[in-house]
């Protein structure tokens, strides 16, 4: 089945006088929702022991959890001991997210800098399978790692890229941001045939099996020439992209991913608008 939730916890969880992460279990389920991504941007600062009562939390409501690694990971870095800080991030989240007893652990692959384009992209697709065989020796095999399509034109991580990090290997799975996709493309996402166009592809790549259980970002992105500037909430219904066609495209195709909503602080709402909009498309009462 696919899978709804929340990136982080959304405005109306402060307003209803939660404050602990533990809350965000039974604050997600309690709005039908299915998982919950949680942030280490800013860096991994949890202890095991938080790790460990944030997994008991989620375990006990039936709750799946993942985690986005730290935002300032780049594998494209010419600088090899900048790069292995990057191995130590994701590390790092996989170790967190093991204590919590979480799946998948998202990460932005690399930053184009001042070199060209495709020599960053090589430097990255060697250092990600130098990454694999640490994920493998650390006991990491059963978490899906998830290089993040990007949104900005000077972030690697188009939807091309990404399929080309996941053929390094099976321990890599696809997170697709359809709000990155759509600001870096300038609109490119309108119909359902734009979004099979691209799941098509991906799934010509990788195989059904690998893409059945993909990663979704989704949110309505505010973008400019260079790509990406802000996150949106669904109320906007100036940049898009909008979300029942992919829920056209996902049921045409019979995938099921699960399906993170970044909205700007109206999260856990606008995930629960995605999981009534699917389930009304997946009914076959479309419009």
């Amino acid at each position: 089945m696919i899978k709804f939730g929340p990136s982080g916890n959304s405005e109306s969880f402060y307003e209803a006088g939660f404050e602990h992460t533990e809350d965000s279990a039974r604050f997600v389920k309690e709005r039908g929702l299915d998982c919950f991504e949680y942030s280490f941007g800013r860096g991994v600062r949890m202890s095991e022991g938080k790790a460990i009562s944030i997994g008991e939390a989620f375990q006990k409501e039936g709750v799946e959890l993942s985690v986005h690694a730290p935002y300032f990971i780049n594998f494209g870095n010419p600088d090899d001991e900048m790069a292995a800080k990057s191995y130590g991030y994701v590390l790092d989240s996989a170790k967190a997210l093991k204590a919590m007893q979480g799946t998948r652990c998202v990460f932005h692959p690399a930053a184009q800098g001042k070199e060209e384009r495709e020599r960053v992209v090589e430097r990255t697709l060697d250092r990600l399978k130098i990454l694999r065989d640490y994920l493998y020796l650390n006991g990491y095999e059963g978490i899906k790692f998830c290089p993040e399509t990007m949104g900005k034109i000077a972030q690697i991580g188009t939807v091309e890229e990404i399929v080309r990090f996941c053929e390094v290997d099976a321990i890599y799975t696809p997170c697709v941001d359809f709000g990155h996709v759509n600001a870096r493309g300038q609109g490119c996402l309108k119909t359902t045939a734009d979004y099979k166009n691209l799941l098509e592809f991906m799934l010509e790549r990788l195989g059904f099996e690998r893409m059945k259980h993909f990663h979704v970002h989704f949110s309505k992105i505010m973008y400019g020439a260079k790509g990406e500037i802000k996150h949106l909430t669904f109320a906007d219904d100036v940049y898009g992209p909008e979300f029942e066609p992919l829920a056209e495209a996902l049921a045409d195709l019979k995938l099921e991913p699960y399906i993170v909503s970044e909205s700007a602080g109206t999260q856990a709402e606008d995930a629960r608008a995605m999981k009534n909009i699917y389930e009304k498309v997946a009914s076959g009462t479309r419009g």
